[in-house]
C-alpha cells in the first residue's frame, strides 16, 4: 500500500481525522465523578480536545441551539402574540376585568425574585464567560453553528 495514502499530508488533516473519532472520557473516581457537576465536566472535556474536535463540536451544537432556537422562538411568539390579543379582546368586550394594580405588585414581586436568582447565576455566567474567552476555537465554531442554525428552516 502506498504510504501517501495511509497517512495524512498535514497536522490539520490528522487532527480533522482524528476529531471523528469518539472523544474518549477521562477516568474518575466515584466520590470524584459524584461531587463534579455534569456541566463542568463536559466544559473540561472540551477545553482538553483537540481544535479541531474543539471546532467540529462547537459547529454542530450551535447548529443544533440555533435550529431549536428558531423553531420554539417562533412557537413562543405566536404563542404570546395570539394570547395578548385574545386578552385584549375579552378586556374590550367586557368579559373580563383586569386588575392593573394586582398585575403591577406581582410584576414587583417577580423583579425581586429575579435579581435574587441573577445574583446566585453570576458565578455559573462568569464561568461560561472564562470558558469562552479560553476557547475561542469551540466559541467561533458555537457562535458560527448557532448563526447556521438560525438561518436552516
Amino acid at each position: 500500500m502506498d504510504q501517501s495514502k495511509s497517512k495524512p499530508k498535514s497536522k490539520f488533516m490528522e487532527n480533522f481525522i482524528s476529531a471523528s473519532n469518539i472523544m474518549p472520557m477521562k477516568k474518575m473516581s466515584r466520590d470524584e465523578n459524584v461531587n463534579t457537576p455534569y456541566f463542568d465536566k463536559v466544559m473540561a472535556e472540551i477545553a482538553n480536545a483537540t481544535p479541531a474536535r474543539q471546532m467540529i463540536f462547537g459547529i454542530s451544537s450551535g447548529w443544533v441551539c440555533g435550529f431549536f432556537a428558531m423553531k420554539v422562538g417562533r412557537s413562543s411568539a405566536l404563542a404570546l402574540g395570539g394570547g395578548i390579543i385574545l386578552l385584549q379582546i375579552a378586556s374590550d368586550k367586557g368579559f373580563i376585568n383586569i386588575n392593573w394594580d394586582k398585575v403591577n405588585r406581582s410584576i414587583d414581586n417577580v423583579s425581586t425574585t429575579i435579581e435574587v436568582a441573577s445574583q446566585k447565576q453570576a458565578s455559573w455566567i462568569s464561568k461560561l464567560l472564562k470558558f469562552a474567552e479560553n476557547n475561542t476555537t469551540f466559541t467561533g465554531g458555537l457562535i458560527g453553528g448557532f448563526l447556521i442554525g438560525l438561518a436552516s428552516h
